[in-house]
């Protein structure tokens, strides 16, 4: 069987180069892929976010050929590639391990998938030589792997990953093995690459930071389904369930119980579990008077003091200071756990009571089913204290 080749779309965003078709994948009675359906255009990178067991690798490797789907198809470029055996197929993956020849050089490294496929020595070099260049490995070309770094191998697998100018580049976890400050600074190379290459990059992690800052469009998976897709700023702003409100966000999205207690055709009114009653401007003609309703506010939405707008008190469990911010953990009246992100000098201790306040127009609904109410305050709202800032500005001119 021939390898699959072909020719890009002449408008990239016009059909979508990978097409999963009502795709299930089945181990046994475990659903690994519930009847999963998701285009993905050409040239975007696109980051495959969910907690462990979601499914999202399973998803890659269906693509790459190392599973074959219970049902449905996989399209790329029109072509369906199921039958179609992994080493024919126009993708190449990095796995999370780098997974290198430690008898091999760094060159011999990159160079062994071209080697294998018969390519001209001259080509072969050309190629090898690019690849050094891209990942800043020049220097290093004779060492076996033992003698660089993580990180430096970890370069060395992408380059031998992106070596073969796959269609489409495949990523599983390729940071996990990292430390925090290394894969932040490999992260920004990955990102570096992309716009370098132009290349279609399927991204898989459970770290919601590589997702927002490396990812054209993120695919946020739950129990072998898609949740959501959408641009990160859209995912943040406009959460369509509950889960991604959730898995969004670091610290994640405050969530509250509450209780519509009024209705009108510009805002709900929600009593919430410890007895304040809050607005949110969100579509009003899904819910009606008593429906059970989920209030969610981000920390870096809510602040210590009680400014206008919604006030909650509660008494600090924990506060967690790193410089730039400060977490305060508070229990409110009823139980209830949420998180404020505040100033990096905050005081607030341990033990205290304190007020804490929100823009009611930063608030997000979910109903019962834990689908979210759209809002009709687009964007992020400025926090009070921050339009006061503004307006004093404004008004000293």
């Amino acid at each position: 069987m021939t390898t699959v080749e072909f020719e890009p779309w002449d408008d990239p965003q016009e059909k979508p180069l990978i097409h999963f078709q009502n795709v299930t994948k089945r181990f046994g009675s475990f659903v690994a892929i519930d009847n999963l359906t998701i285009d993905i255009y050409e040239r975007e990178f696109y980051a495959l976010l969910g907690p462990s067991g979601c499914g999202k690798t399973t998803l890659m490797r269906m693509l790459a050929g190392f599973e074959t789907p219970t049902e449905g198809n996989i399209m790329l470029a029109g072509q369906d590639i199921v039958p179609v055996p992994p080493n024919k197929r126009a993708t190449n993956m990095m796995f999370q391990s780098y997974a290198l020849f430690p008898h091999l050089s760094i060159w011999e490294n990159i160079a062994f998938g071209l080697r294998r496929e018969g390519m001209a020595k001259d080509k072969i070099n050309d190629r090898v030589e690019e690849m050094l260049r891209l990942t800043r490995m020049e220097k290093f070309a004779r060492r076996k792997p033992h003698q660089v770094s993580g990180g430096q191998r970890q370069r060395v697998a992408i380059g031998r990953a992106i070596v073969r100018d796959p269609n489409v580049f495949l990523f599983d976890e390729p940071l996990s093995n990292l430390d925090a400050a290394l894969r932040v600074k490999t992260r920004v190379e990955i990102g570096k690459l992309h716009q370098e290459l132009g290349a279609t990059i399927i991204y898989v992690t459970h770290d919601q930071v590589e997702a927002m800052t490396l990812g054209d469009k993120i695919v946020v998976m739950n129990e072998g389904r898609v949740e959501q897709c959408g641009t990160p700023l859209e995912l943040y702003q406009h959460p369509t369930t509950r889960f991604v409100a959730g898995f969004i966000g670091s610290p994640k999205m405050n969530f509250l119980d509450g209780l519509v207690t009024a209705i009108t055709k510009d805002y709900l009114e929600i009593k919430l579990s410890n007895g304040t009653i809050t607005r949110a401007h969100v579509e009003t003609d899904q819910l009606t008077l008593g429906d059970t309703v989920t209030f969610g506010v981000r920390p870096e939405h809510m602040e210590e003091g009680s400014a206008t707008g919604t006030v909650i008190q509660g008494e600090v469990t924990l506060v967690e200071q790193l410089g730039e911010a400060s977490y305060i953990y508070l229990r409110l009246d009823d139980g209830s756990e949420v998180i404020i992100r505040a100033h990096g000098e905050s005081t607030t201790t341990i033990g205290e009571r304190i007020d804490i306040s929100f823009n009611p127009d930063n608030g997000h609904v979910f109903d019962s089913q834990d689908r979210s109410i759209r809002r009709l305050k687009a964007g992020n709202v400025k926090s009070h204290t921050e339009l006061a800032q503004l307006k004093a500005v404004a008004d000293a001119c």
